[in-house]
C-alpha cells in the first residue's frame, strides 16, 4: 500500500520535472536564436563600417598616386585584399543570418542586405580595374576633373550612390541589433517567469507529498528507530511492535529476528573471547620473555665482541713490542733477556686474565666483575704499568716519563719504586685490575701523542674534602687533546672524537669506559681535563687505606 502511494507520487513529480525541462529547453532555444540574430546583426553592422573605412583609405591612396606623392603599390594591394576579405566575411554572415531564419528569402530585410552585398561585390571588381588604369596626372591635366572622375569611381555603382547604400545598410543593421536585443530580453523574461511558475508548482507538489508521507511514516519510523537504538545500545531483548503496512511489518519482523540472532551470537562470542584472551595473554607473556632474552643475548654478544677487540689489543701490543726489542738487541746480558722474558710472561698473564674477564663480561656487565682487592703499594703497580707501556712508547717515538724518586705532598711530586728510606703509599686494590686501568690510560696517552712528544705519570696525595683522604695519579700527555663539546662523551662506549679518528684510525672507543668502571670498582673516580692541540690530563683518584692515613698522621 505504501509502496503504491510512493510510486504514484514519484511518477507525478517526475512528470512535472520532465515538463519543466521540456519547456525550459524550448524557451532557451528561442532565447538563443534571438541572441544569435542580434550577434549576427552586430557583426554585419561592424563589417559595413570597416568596409567603408577601408574604401576611404584606398581612395586616399589613389589620390596620392594621382598627385605623384609616391604611393606604395604594396599598400594598394593590402587594402584591396582587405576589402575583398571583409566583403567575403559579410557574405558569410549574411548567409548565416539567412540560414537562422530557415533559408527563406521572403524577408525584406534579408533581401536588402543581399542586394547591398551584390552591389558592393560588383563595385569592388570595377574599382579594382579602375585603380589599375589610374596613374599620376600628366602635366597640364585638370586636377578637378580628375578628382571628379575618381569620386565617380568610388561613390557610384550600378547607378546607385554607394555612400547612401552603406549608410542605409549600417542604419538597418543597427536597428536589427536593437530589435533582436529587445526580443532576447523579452525571451529571457518569459523564461524566468516560466521557471518560477514551474518551480512553484513543483515545490507545492513536493510539499503536499512530503506532508502526506510524513504523516503516514512518522509512527512506523519512530518505532523502527527505537528498535535500532535499542540494538545499538545492546538491549537485544527489545522487540519492534507489528506494523499495519506490509513493508514496515516485514522490516519489523526482520529486526526482531536479527535481535534474537545477535543475542545468541553475542553469547557465543563472549565465551570465545574469554578463551582467546587467555590464550593471547599466555602467548604474549611467552613471546615477551623470549624477545627480552634474545635482546639481552644479542646485546651481550655484541658487547663481548667489542670488548674483546679492545682488551686483547693492549697486552698483545706490549708482548709483541717486548719481543721485538729483545730480538733486535745484540750481546745483551742474561739478566736483560731474563727481565724481558719476565715482562712477556707478565703480559701473557695479563692477557689470560683479560680473556677470563671478557668471558665473564659475556654473562654480565663490566661493573659486576669481581676484584681481588688487597693492600698494595701503588708505586709498584705504576712501575709495572710503565714497563709494560714502554715498548709501545718506543714504537711510537714518544718519551715516557715515570715518577721521580720520592713522593711528597707537593703538586707534581713524583714517585719511584719503593725502597729503603722511601715512603710507601698502600691502597686497597686488585693489582692486576689496577695495572690494567693504568695501561689503558698510558695506551691512550701514547696513542694520541705526536712523535717526539712526552707522556708523564705524576702521583700526589689529595687532602680530604669531606671524604676520606685520596691519592691522585695523573697521566699527562702533550697530544691532540679533546674539545669541550666532546669531553662529556669520552666515557661512553664506542665514542671517539673527530680528532681522535683522524689521528688514529684503529680503536672502537671502549678503553676509557672500561677504565672508569675499574676505577669505580676500586671506590675511586676517573676524570679528564683537556685543551685541544695541547694535551690531556687523566686524573685517577684512589682512596688511601687506614694504614696510610695513620702513617701520614
Amino acid at each position: 500500500m505504501l509502496r503504491r502511494r510512493l510510486t504514484l507520487a514519484l511518477l507525478a513529480l517526475a512528470t512535472v520535472v520532465v515538463l519543466q525541462g521540456l519547456g525550459a529547453v524550448w524557451v532557451l532555444n528561442q532565447a538563443e536564436q534571438q541572441v544569435q540574430r542580434g550577434r549576427l546583426a552586430s557583426d554585419i553592422q561592424l563589417g559595413f563600417v570597416e568596409l567603408s573605412a577601408t574604401k576611404k583609405e584606398l581612395r586616399s591612396w589613389v589620390a596620392q598616386l594621382q598627385q605623384g606623392a609616391g604611393a606604395d603599390p604594396a599598400v594598394r594591394d593590402a587594402l584591396q585584399a582587405t576589402l575583398r576579405q571583409r566583403l567575403d566575411e559579410l557574405q558569410r554572415l549574411a548567409d548565416a543570418a539567412l540560414a537562422l531564419d530557415g533559408g527563406s528569402t521572403g524577408n525584406a530585410e534579408q533581401l536588402r542586405r543581399l542586394d547591398a552585398l551584390a552591389v558592393l561585390g560588383g563595385h569592388l571588381e570595377a574599382l579594382k580595374r579602375a585603380i589599375a588604369d589610374t596613374g599620376p596626372l600628366q602635366p597640364g591635366a585638370d586636377a578637378r576633373q580628375a578628382w571628379a572622375a575618381l569620386s565617380a569611381v568610388f561613390e557610384q555603382a550600378q547607378g546607385r550612390d554607394l555612400r547612401v547604400l552603406l549608410a542605409d545598410a549600417i542604419a538597418r543593421e543597427a536597428e536589427a541589433v536593437a530589435r533582436e536585443r529587445v526580443a532576447a530580453d523579452r525571451s529571457m523574461a518569459w523564461t524566468r517567469g516560466l521557471w518560477l511558475a514551474m518551480a512553484a508548482t513543483l515545490a507545492l507538489a513536493a510539499l503536499l507529498a512530503a506532508l502526506h508521507f510524513a504523516r503516514s511514516l512518522r509512527g512506523p519510523l519512530q518505532q523502527l528507530s527505537e528498535g535500532a537504538q535499542a540494538l545499538e545500545q545492546g538491549r537485544l531483548e527489545h522487540r519492534v511492535p507489528p506494523q499495519a503496512d506490509a513493508e514496515f511489518g516485514a522490516v519489523a519482523r526482520s529486526m526482531n529476528t536479527m535481535a534474537a540472532a545477535l543475542a545468541a551470537h553475542q553469547a557465543r562470542e563472549a565465551d570465545e573471547r574469554l578463551r582467546l584472551e587467555a590464550q593471547v595473554a599466555t602467548r604474549t607473556t611467552e613471546l615477551q620473555g623470549a624477545l627480552e632474552a634474545l635482546r639481552q643475548a644479542d646485546a651481550r654478544r655484541r658487547q663481548l665482541f667489542a670488548d674483546i677487540s679492545h682488551e686483547l689489543r693492549t697486552p698483545t701490543t706490549a708482548i709483541r713490542g717486548e719481543a721485538e726489542i729483545t730480538l733486535r738487541g745484540r750481546d745483551r746480558a742474561a739478566d736483560e733477556y731474563r727481565a724481558a722474558l719476565r715482562r712477556i710472561v707478565d703480559g701473557s698473564q695479563q692477557l689470560a686474565a683479560v680473556i677470563d674477564d671478557l668471558l665473564a663480561m659475556a654473562r654480565s656487565d663490566i661493573d659486576a666483575l669481581a676484584l681481588a682487592r688487597r693492600p698494595i703499594d701503588l708505586a709498584e703497580v705504576v712501575a709495572e704499568a710503565l714497563a709494560q707501556a714502554a715498548p709501545l712508547a718506543a714504537e711510537r717515538g714518544v718519551q715516557l716519563q715515570g715518577p721521580a724518586s720520592g713522593l711528597t705532598a707537593g703538586s707534581g711530586s713524583a714517585v719511584g719504586p719503593a725502597g729503603a728510606g722511601q715512603p710507601h703509599w698502600p691502597v686497597l686494590a686488585d693489582p692486576q685490575r689496577l695495572r690494567q686501568l693504568l695501561v689503558v690510560l698510558l695506551d691512550n696517552a701514547i696513542g694520541y701523542s705526536h712523535a717526539g712528544g712526552r707522556v708523564q705519570v705524576l702521583v700526589r696525595p689529595q687532602p680530604a674534602t669531606g671524604e676520606a683522604n685520596a691519592l691522585l695519579l695523573e697521566v699527562v700527555d702533550e697530544g691532540i687533546g679533546i674539545t669541550d663539546e666532546e669531553l662529556p662523551q669520552v666515557f661512553e662506549r664506542h665514542f671517539r672524537g673527530a680528532a681522535a679518528r683522524r689521528h688514529r684510525a684503529e680503536g672502537i672507543g671502549l678503553g676509557l669506559a672500561i677504565a672508569r668502571a675499574l676505577a669505580q670498582a676500586h671506590g675511586g673516580s676517573l676524570t679528564l681535563a683537556s685543551t685541544p692541540g695541547q694535551g690531556t690530563r687523566a686524573c685517577l683518584r684512589l682512596p688511601l687505606t687506614q694504614a696510610l692515613e695513620a702513617q701520614a698522621a
